[in-house]
């Protein structure tokens, strides 16, 4: 299958950009609307439409055409027959030329990038697959253009569970000194013990501080980033729900501590002393969850410890930090995937999710792009986008939170970050062209997320 499938993504980039495809819609205000209120963008735009939406208005909706083929359509449809059948997005670049207007029919021209691969990720063996999209409007004249990329990989089982009991076998010890740093990892925490006297942190938790002899004792809750210290691979003797060979590595978090964990994600033989990781949770039955690690640029990671929901949509708060923080309930994975034209149903059925390996739906990246636009605007006010570049990382399950913050790399670019539970969802840069002259389309939300000028 490779070498077929190698042969065909070759044909396929050779061929270059299609011919144009009228979009299914003109840019309408009532999809506009529907795509602010579910990313819950309080702003006001009136003639034209959010810069990041520009995908949706090419979005074949719940029933395709036949004259909308993808340029990577016969690749996708190759791998699923080749068992290669869940797929997750993982890169999405976009530039604007300029904004588009309400009234406007857009054209858009699409050509294949390529296929790497195959390759072992957090999700399962899988292949890379990257195609380019154009806009362009009646004169056809280019109004922005994309890179997608998507990983599709054969789904793994999860983590067998040894015995007759379904319980993996291996159980932490928990006593009075450990039991907090167990509540966090089930909350989606790793909590290192702090002395609450002189603040030295220790790990692994103890009775007393080994600097001033405090008994008194409280905890932080790390970034959960550090890198590779040192690192093992176990070959034998045999451990219940694990196939060896696999890395054991102890991690210096950037909190100065350090922890042992496994390394998932990649080969053992790919691990490497200074090697940035990041944290994700791994499920061993219904009741365990361990604290690991992954390369930080690693695809999405494995499932994460379940929360409740909440059964009303999108609620947000300002976070400490002065980012912004949404609660990802189901409402609000539902309504901003089909407000993206996302019909996916790994985005609202959680059978389906499961049967991929996932713990949940999941955010899609055309809403992930949304929000990154609307952080960005709400934190530099009047600025006109002239791009975004995303990369994806932990899922974002229904049930968590996503806590989003940035900071300005020079006066035109801010750097994004989206963190959930189970580490970093997205990282993001985003460029500014100019504050807008003239009309300005947009009103930043009252009590946005800062209060800075574009330059």
């Amino acid at each position: 299958m490779h070498d077929e499938l190698m042969a065909l993504a070759g044909r396929l980039a050779a061929a270059g950009e299609r011919p144009p495809l009228p979009c299914p819609d003109p840019v309408n205000a009532a999809m506009i609307r529907n795509w602010t209120q579910a990313l819950g963008d309080t702003g006001t735009w009136d003639d034209v439409a959010p810069p990041a939406m520009i995908q949706v208005w090419s979005m074949p909706g719940l029933v395709r055409r036949p004259d909308q083929r993808g340029a990577a359509d016969e690749v996708l449809a190759t791998l699923d027959a080749a068992g290669y059948t869940g797929i997750v997005a993982t890169n999405c670049d976009q530039t604007y030329d300029r904004y588009v207007k309400v009234g406007e029919r857009l054209r858009t021209r699409m050509r294949f990038g390529g296929v790497t691969g195959p390759k072992r990720t957090a999700m399962g063996e899988g292949y890379f697959v990257t195609w380019y999209q154009s806009w362009y409007d009646e004169n056809d004249e280019r109004v922005a253009e994309m890179l997608f990329r998507v990983l599709k990989f054969k789904p793994g089982p999860r983590p067998p569970a040894a015995g007759a009991s379904g319980r993996y076998p291996l159980r932490p010890s928990i006593g009075k000194d450990t039991a907090f740093f167990w509540d966090g990892v089930n909350t989606g925490e790793l909590r290192i013990q702090r002395c609450a006297d002189c603040g030295t942190l220790r790990h692994p938790p103890g009775p007393m501080c080994p600097q001033c002899h405090s008994p008194n004792r409280d905890y932080i809750v790390a970034s959960g980033r550090g890198e590779v210290h040192s690192y093992v691979v176990h070959h034998h003797p045999p451990v219940p729900g694990r196939t060896p060979p696999y890395a054991v590595a102890v991690v210096q978090l950037e909190e100065g501590v350090r922890i042992v964990g496994n390394v998932n994600g990649c080969p053992p033989d790919e691990v490497r002393i200074g090697m940035p990781v990041r944290l994700v949770f791994e499920r061993m039955d219904d009741e365990l969850v361990l604290p690991q690690w992954t390369p930080v640029d690693a695809p999405p990671s494995p499932p994460s410890p379940p929360s409740t929901a909440a059964a009303a949509g999108p609620v947000e708060a300002e976070p400490a930090s002065g980012g912004l923080e949404i609660e990802l309930t189901p409402t609000f994975i539902i309504s901003t995937a089909i407000a993206t034209r996302d019909f996916m149903p790994v985005h609202h059925d959680p059978a389906q999710a499961r049967a991929q390996g996932s713990q949940d739906i999941f955010v899609n990246i055309l809403t992930s792009i949304g929000l990154v636009q609307r952080y960005a605007l709400e934190t530099v006010r009047d600025a006109t986008l002239e791009s975004i570049e995303v990369r994806l990382g932990a899922p974002a399950y229904a049930g968590d939170t996503l806590t989003l913050t940035g900071d300005r790399a020079d006066d035109r670019t801010l750097r994004v970050r989206g963190a959930v539970s189970i580490g970093d969802h997205l990282t993001a840069t985003v460029r500014f062209r100019a504050v807008r002259g003239g009309t300005t389309p947009r009103t930043p939300r009252a009590g946005s997320a800062g209060t800075e000028e574009a330059p």
